[in-house]
């Protein structure tokens, strides 16, 4: 079952990884020219945005760093929104989109498990997104080294875990929520409205007192606090986005194997 969750999700697993990749290598060609200009791309320069644009974009590092180019550019808002929605249009298709088919009823009526259905289509899920990471890891560390960047291959690789987990951890939310209600409209709407406020609370949210407790609700909270790209793996952020992901893996579990299905 693995297998073939797998093979159904290679074509668009291809794309996704090819355009991820392809971002990441033009961004990072760029880095030559803002290196070379640090009185148009420098903190004065960057000191000009709005305060709020610059908390959008995780407070907007000095550019001309390679550290802080690659944080700014690559590891704070775009990948990491790319991998989210690689990882959300994956999960609708391993439960809530072959069930709006109709072909999930078929599944369930033959002698397989639900709950093993939902391990493999789990499995099959973090083992795409793992093949994601790995492909767009190499492609940056890649860059990093041609462009001269300066930054340790442990910072990078501790920096693309934590993309990795994120990714996984909102295309569990959607398996889940598509295993409860089989709807992929449903699921993609949750992680939609997860990822804005979250991501809104760990950025414009840290100077509103308000809301900025629920910055520990929030899953950007334990991938950006960290400061992977500068200061290395964060174990413990990590192991709660890991944590939290295999919570909703069992949830997911749990909710596909106790509705009825339409058999």
């Amino acid at each position: 079952m693995i297998a073939r969750s797998l093979r159904d999700s290679r074509r668009s697993l291809i794309w996704w990884t090819t355009g991820i990749s392809a971002f990441i290598a033009f961004y990072l060609l760029i880095y030559g020219s803002v290196k070379e200009n640090p009185e148009v791309y420098g903190p004065a320069m960057l000191a000009k945005f709005p305060g709020p644009m610059r908390d959008l974009m995780g407070g907007l590092d000095d550019l001309t760093s390679g550290a802080g180019y690659l944080q700014s550019v690559v590891y704070q808002l775009f990948v990491p929104m790319l991998f989210v929605a690689c990882a959300t249009l994956m999960a609708n298709r391993a439960l809530a989109g072959p069930e709006e088919s109709g072909t999930l009823e078929l599944v369930v009526t033959l002698p397989v498990d639900r709950r093993r259905l939902v391990l493999d289509k789990f499995a099959g899920l973090a083992l795409s997104m793992l093949l994601l990471s790995v492909v767009t890891l190499l492609v940056t560390a890649g860059m990093v080294a041609v462009m001269d960047a300066g930054v340790p291959f442990g910072r990078i690789l501790a920096g693309h875990t934590g993309v990795f987990l994120l990714g996984l951890f909102f295309g569990t939310v959607a398996l889940a929520v598509g295993a409860a209600t089989g709807r992929r409209l449903v699921a993609s709407a949750v992680v939609g409205v997860w990822v804005v406020a979250g991501y809104a609370v760990v950025t414009v949210g840290r100077s509103m007192e308000a809301i900025a407790w629920l910055k520990w609700v929030s899953p950007f909270h334990y991938y950006t606090e960290g400061r992977p790209i500068y200061e290395g793996l964060p174990v413990g952020d990590y192991l709660v986005l890991a944590g939290a992901t295999a919570v909703l893996a069992l949830t997911a579990l749990l909710a596909f194997d106790r509705r009825d299905v339409g058999v």
